[in-house]
This record gives structure tokens, sequence and C-alpha cells, in this order.
């Protein structure tokens, strides 16, 4: 999609409306008239670019028991970006007309609302860059301490799955990508790995994993899809005193872990996910960094667009999974 980026106004209209997304049930996805948003002194108000659709979004599109709907206009979108619209009087950090990565919740609108301390500048020439996800990847690939031409495996090739995957080879690891879809092992061969298994069961995967290494496993393992059947497959092919990175979203529930298995093998667990907003910022500045350096390519993996009228159908794709599918979002 080619970037136009319009000139910013000095300040919104009182008011005057946006068009919002709202979630009015599971699966039922409503445009809205909604009133436009004012930041308070310490927030900006951003002109939405885009907005991706994250697969933690999946189950409150599908509908949980611990959600109330109507969610609010524009929730729950967290991947957005765009152009800073209006700034609040003690903002000092950004001006009109910049263009930014943010962390925010209500992006699935015309407009949405930042704190200036969780706002990225973003480059001109940058046209779509989810950054929440991108700096959460750049976070977990910190902690993972990957050694050069270490094997790394990656369960789960998705989205994230993917950008670690580009992360690794350009640091000069051996990267085996397990997936179920052998569109997304593609990609992942295409993002530099050297090795791929298709995830036809997870004794078969073990197995192939342990012929692949003579039985040694793997020094560094992440895992990326967010279940128990994923969290298991990694902890058994994760080496003695190797290092599993707990990379998937787990939210639906407790999980089970074996945890003599754990300490007999020594392994070191590192839960990946940051929630500090200065963490989240730190991930964002990486991303733009690696992408500037050629070690990420975020175009190629942002596989589905959809204009905000349609973003049932992004919802749809997300939980469906279609064939080519890696990443959906939105453009407002």
């Amino acid at each position: 999609m080619k970037l136009q980026i319009k000139p910013a106004r000095q300040s919104l209209p009182t008011g005057h409306t946006m068009k919002a997304a709202v979630l009015t049930a599971p699966r039922r996805v409503e445009i809205v008239d909604a009133n436009l948003p004012a930041p308070a002194s310490d927030e900006v108000c951003v002109r939405v670019e885009g907005c991706g659709i994250c697969g933690s979004n999946l189950p409150v599109w599908e509908g949980r028991p611990w959600f109330e709907y109507p969610l609010k206009p524009g929730a729950p979108g967290h991947e957005a970006w765009g152009v800073v619209e209006e700034v609040g009087a003690d903002v000092r950090n950004v001006r009109l007309g910049n263009r930014v990565a943010m962390l925010s919740y209500h992006g699935f609108a015309e407009y949405d609302i930042a704190k200036a301390d969780a706002i990225v500048p973003l480059p001109d020439d940058m046209a779509q860059f989810p950054g929440e996800p991108l700096g959460c990847a750049l976070n977990i690939w910190r902690r993972c301490e990957v050694e050069p031409n270490q094997l790394v495996a990656i369960v789960g090739i998705g989205f994230l799955g993917a950008v670690l995957t580009q992360l690794a080879r350009h640091h000069n690891a051996e990267v085996l990508a397990i997936s179920r879809r052998p569109f997304a092992l593609a990609i992942a061969e295409g993002c530099g790995a050297a090795n791929a298994i298709e995830w036809r069961g997870t004794n078969h995967v073990i197995h192939d994993v342990g012929q692949l290494t003579s039985g040694a496993m793997c020094p560094r393992v992440i895992e990326c899809v967010g279940n128990q059947e994923a969290l298991d497959l990694a902890s058994a092919i994760t080496s003695e005193r190797g290092r599993l990175i707990i990379a998937g979203y787990h939210q639906d529930g407790l999980r089970r872990v074996n945890m003599q298995d754990w300490n007999w093998r020594g392994l070191d667990v590192i839960n990946a996910h940051e929630r500090d907003a200065a963490i989240y910022r730190q991930g964002i500045e990486r991303a733009i960094c690696a992408a500037q350096d050629g070690a990420i390519n975020v175009a190629s993996l942002l596989t589905h667009c959809f204009d905000l009228e349609n973003i049932g159908h992004g919802f749809q794709a997300l939980a469906e999974r279609p064939e080519n599918f890696l990443k959906a979002w939105v453009s407002t």
C-alpha cells in the first residue's frame, strides 16, 4: 500500500465524530460514529494509519465468559501506528505531523489516544509498522540470549515466530521451524530457517528433533503458540541445561508442567512477556533499528489487509487462518 501522509491540524474540531469499530457481541462488529478523543495534558491524539489484528484478539472475537460486550469503540486494537494530530499541553517529545508507533488500546478507529511516553517516532518511509508486536518480538529475542551458530527451535510460525526466525538468522543462529501449516514452514524457510518440521503429532516432532540433533535436542526453544500442547512439545525438545522461552500468550487458563522433568534436566525457563511501558518502548525502538538494518522485513509478513468497514473479515481470517495467512491488519 502506498504511503500517504496527510497534514496534521493544530487541534481537532470539537463536537465532531470519527469512525470506529465496536465489538457488540462475539463475532459481531459494527462501525459507529464515536466522539473524537481529546488528549489529556500528557497524551497525544494520533490519526491512525493502520492497526494490526493480534492473535490475542481472537478470544474476545470468539467470546469467552470473562468478556463483557459491547467493547469500547476501537477496542481491542493495540497495534496501531499513525500521525500525531493533537498534543497535550505538557507534551514535549513529539510534534504535530510526526509519524509514530504507539502503545494504545483503541486502534480500530480513525483516531486513538496514547501517553506521550508510550509513543515512538517512525521514519516516514516505514509505511506499515505495528510497533507493539514488533517491540514484543525484540524484547523476547533479547531474553533468548542466543549465541552464534546455536540451534534455535521455534514452535509455532505465525507473525511472531516469523519475526524471531528473521532475527535468529540475522544473528547467525541455526533455526529449526516447527508448524502445523506447510505454508508457514515455507515462510520460515524464506526468513532463513535451516530446517523445518511439519507438526503432524507431538511424538513425531520429538522423534524428528532427536534424529536431527543426535539425541541432544535444542539448547534454545521458543514457544510461540500459547496452548498446553505447544508448551509440552517445547519442553520436550529443550536440551539438558537449555533455555525454554515462553513467548506464546497463555490466556485461557492454568497450565501443567512436568516439574520433575524440568528439575532433572536443569532447564532455564523464561517467561518473555513484558508489561512495563518503558521496556515496550525500548523494544519498539530496537525493532525500528532492526528494520533499518535489514534484520527484519515487516512488509513481507503482513499478508492480509482490510479496511475498517471490513474488519470483521479480518477477525474471521485470524480465526480460520486460510492458506497464505500470517498477519492481518486494518487500514483506516
